[in-house]
């Protein structure tokens, strides 16, 4: 038997199905707009998987109309789509927040994927650069500051003259140019604000954590946070097939 799951952000959607023991067999990822068509999923199922997939899918979703957009179009296959949150995740998780349903499926993901760790803090760069705080197995709360991307993306709309810029590690002083003057603000920027904040969850919490980045710029901002820091491309789809596990 094979499982269906999936991680749906506000850019990006990863498509995984599972195999028997739980773990990534085959992933797939579009841009999430691209999930409106509605026939992805289905053509997954249909080229590879077809009659040895269990029925049930579990998605974690921070784009409601997707979400919608895909139960509707395997509703006539006999699929049923099932979302994180809509499950009682107390059986696996603790949240300690003032209110639980503001917090993102995707968060929620991931600090069930890395409760084995104990105290741990995950940076997650996506469309927004998440801070999340998981402290003796509970989830506890965490930071929101802007995704990386989204800014030079919005920067470059939003003015006449700034270009897109690639980020690239190899300038060592501040700008001669106004792409070097970009690369400059955004890189030793993004590299004060991580490193700020991670100091400050440690400070204020007085403990050391694991420090675990996914997202796109996982890799490259590595190399500039002073503690040490694991990269983890998977640690969402983990959370989510611990769930389908443990309460499917």
């Amino acid at each position: 038997m094979k499982y269906l799951i999936g991680d749906i952000g506000n850019t990006s959607t990863k498509i995984c199905i599972l195999n028997n023991s739980f773990k990534i067999l085959r992933s797939y990822n579009f841009e999430t707009f691209k999930m409106l068509r509605g026939d992805l999923i289905k053509n997954i199922i249909r080229k590879k998987y077809n009659k040895d997939i269990n029925p049930i899918f579990l998605f974690s979703s921070v784009v409601p109309k997707v979400l919608i957009n895909i139960k509707k179009s395997l509703k006539l296959k006999k699929y049923k789509v099932l979302e994180l949150k809509n499950l009682n995740l107390n059986k696996i998780i603790k949240i300690n927040i003032k209110n639980k349903k503001q917090l993102g499926s995707d968060r929620i993901a991931n600090a069930i994927g890395v409760k084995k760790f104990k105290n741990c803090l995950v940076i997650d760069f996506g469309t927004a650069t998440t801070f999340d705080v998981i402290k003796n197995g509970i989830y506890e709360g965490g930071v929101i500051a802007p995704g990386v991307k989204l800014s030079i993306n919005n920067l470059n709309k939003a003015t006449a003259l700034l270009p897109l810029i690639n980020l690239s590690f190899k300038q060592k002083k501040f700008g001669k140019n106004t792409k070097e003057a970009l690369n400059a603000g955004f890189v030793w920027g993004y590299e004060g604000l991580i490193n700020n904040i991670i100091n400050k969850i440690i400070s204020k919490n007085k403990k050391n954590f694991k420090v675990i980045l996914t997202g796109g710029y996982a890799n490259f901002f590595k190399k500039i946070i002073k503690k040490n820091a694991t990269v983890d491309q998977n640690i969402t789809i983990n959370g989510i097939a611990n769930v389908y596990k443990e309460l499917i």
